[in-house]
């Protein structure tokens, strides 16, 4: 059913080749209507990297000496670094990924979480201590936490990471939380961005919630998520669950955010002048607003169509059809129970997008599995859609 509505597409766009104004000025109708010119993302969510690249300056000077986790140059990941944020202006959060590499002395190991609450998707990080004493650079600065006496590591040393920030050898979210949260509200005076901004750091028990107000009332709201990536690939372990439910504090659950903030990018690079995929994103979110249906499950959907239907059918002046085929795609996909997740064997990938080898042949995750065990959910939902 899929594959027909993208076909049956292809031939129906070439007979609209000229712009048609009934459909331009409903296009215009439309954009007035669900406020969809992008809010101004890219300038906002530079003002939040070079902030958060300026704490991260302090933060290296400040730990220089210590066994914290290194923090990593920050990714932004979610919809508003992706350029098409579904909420108001006023209610946008920029989120950034800041990946966490070992201190000197350590290493982290990556182990399926088999406390079983959270399936497929949850590990923990193994803090293990390594030796420093030999290797290619031995580290003449720093005594190792291996082959010194605990006296001697105590008087002359700070404490390892095992001692900090983890509960028993593995790394605990929570605790990092606390320590980052403890040093943005020390560290706010010494950024120039404290001449600009009030700082208060919110509530947040896996994350660093800030929210940044102007003298003139407008305010600017900062989540900044850690994440420790699986080897080399664009696929991340997060802190922070997206569900309400809280997992134990040192499980970490698998991000494909990084990969999706990549996929956008390379979207951005390939397609046509003023393409209209981000501004269909957001006229779906505003249609699909008060339903049940995820905003995940929509973006899932025009990742898909963005591999199935050519770029140059992106046109400005095609948003009313992809519209339209977002909406019969996610009604075959529920019709179906089926939505599989983008990055699970995908033939469609594109090359500069890095997965772990175990995603290539893996059981693609259904997106609607929750639909497919529940009968009585899935009628409701299939109602809940011809409404809109």
């Amino acid at each position: 059913g899929i594959r027909e509505v993208v076909n049956r597409r292809d031939s129906e766009s070439e007979e609209s080749e000229e712009e048609n104004p009934a459909e331009m000025n409903m296009i215009w109708i439309f954009s007035r209507r669900f406020h969809l010119s992008v809010p101004k993302l890219a300038s906002r969510r530079r003002v939040v990297q070079e902030l958060l690249s300026d704490l991260l300056q302090v933060s290296h000077s400040l730990f220089s000496d210590s066994f914290f986790p290194v923090l990593e140059p920050v990714i932004g990941v979610g919809s508003a670094c992706e350029g098409w944020s579904p909420h108001k202006e006023e209610d946008v959060v920029y989120c950034m990924f800041v990946p966490l590499k070992p201190p000197r002395g350590h290493a982290f190991h990556l182990e399926p979480d088999s406390t079983g609450e959270m399936p497929q998707t949850s590990m923990r990080i193994r803090v293990e201590l390594v030796c420093t004493c030999t290797g290619e650079q031995p580290d003449h600065n720093m005594l190792c936490f291996l082959h010194h006496s605990e006296e001697e590591l105590k008087r002359n040393q700070g404490a390892s990471l095992l001692h900090t920030l983890c509960t028993g050898p593995y790394l605990d979210g929570e605790k990092i939380a606390v320590w980052f949260q403890t040093f943005v509200i020390s560290a706010w005076s010494v950024v120039p961005q404290s001449r600009h901004y009030r700082m208060k750091v919110l509530p947040s028990c896996r994350s660093c919630k800030m929210k940044l107000m102007k003298a003139s009332g407008r305010s600017l709201f900062v989540e900044t998520v850690f994440s420790v990536q699986q080897g080399d690939s664009d696929i991340f372990l997060s802190s922070q669950p997206k569900e309400a439910q809280l997992p134990p504090s040192t499980t970490w659950l698998e991000s494909y955010a990084v990969a999706e903030a990549k996929f956008f990018r390379h979207v951005a690079m390939q397609a046509p002048p003023r393409s209209c995929h981000l501004k269909c994103l957001r006229l779906c979110a505003r249609l699909l607003e008060g339903s049940s249906l995820s905003i995940y499950a929509l973006k899932t959907t025009v990742m898909h169509l963005l591999t199935l239907i050519p770029l140059s059918e992106w046109q400005h002046k095609y948003l009313l059809m992809r519209v339209d085929d977002t909406m019969r795609y996610l009604r075959c996909c529920l019709e179906e129970k089926r939505l599989k997740h983008f990055f699970f064997d995908n033939e469609d990938m594109p090359n500069e997008i890095s997965l772990p080898p175990t995603f290539q042949g893996a059981q693609p995750l259904n997106l609607f599995q929750h639909l497919a065990q529940d009968p009585a959910a899935h009628s409701e939902a299939l109602k809940e859609f011809d409404d809109l």
